[in-house]
């Protein structure tokens, strides 16, 4: 049966500590995932060290190299997420929320600007958690060949700010559904 792995990504940052996801937040998008896909999504017991994709000078994960290292992990038959703390970008962009294989296997994903302290405003687990499932839906929908779509409400609509990622949707529009369906992961 086809299944998501959730990996646990933990960094440092340069700084010595370690640091990665919170389990429980990691088991409420493990829900939220197979819901949203309807098929089996766990937490791995094994989480990878990031310092490799550590770029000292913007304090920043190369998002690609972390690809490549959970693409070699990875099994054809499920679709395995990266999820970390720490800051993704990739060298054409400031930050990125995720990036993915478009039609691969593997996607990662960050908390670091989906949080709210990281704007100066008071911590809100919930919209942390909900921002966090679209964007992961997002990421994993590339997996399956889906670029940006133009409906604003579909999950597949392209955010480079949090405020985009708060109006759109988890959910998959009608036209971005039909790959998903098509391909025998649902």
């Amino acid at each position: 049966m086809k299944s998501i792995q959730l990996v646990p990504l933990a960094g440092s940052g340069g700084n010595g500590f370690s640091q990665e996801p919170a389990l429980n937040l990691l088991e409420q998008l493990a829900a939220g995932l197979a819901r949203a896909f309807r098929v089996p999504c766990r937490v791995s017991q094994r989480n990878m060290e990031l310092d490799f994709a550590l770029d000292g000078r913007r304090g920043q994960y190369y998002s690609s190299a972390i690809l490549q290292q959970l693409d070699r992990a990875a099994d054809s038959d499920s679709r395995v997420l990266g999820v970390t703390s720490c800051d993704l970008y990739v060298p054409v962009l400031t930050f990125v929320f995720g990036e993915a294989q478009l039609d691969g296997n593997c996607a990662v994903v960050s908390t670091a600007r989906l949080a709210e302290p990281f704007y100066g405003l008071p911590r809100r687990d919930d919209l942390l958690r909900e921002r966090l499932l679209k964007e992961s839906v997002h990421e994993l929908g590339h997996t399956f060949g889906l670029r940006h779509c133009g409906d604003w409400r579909c999950v597949m609509t392209s955010s480079h700010a949090v405020e985009r990622l708060d109006v759109k949707t988890s959910e998959f529009c009608v036209r971005c559904r039909k790959p998903v369906f098509q391909s025998g992961f649902w």
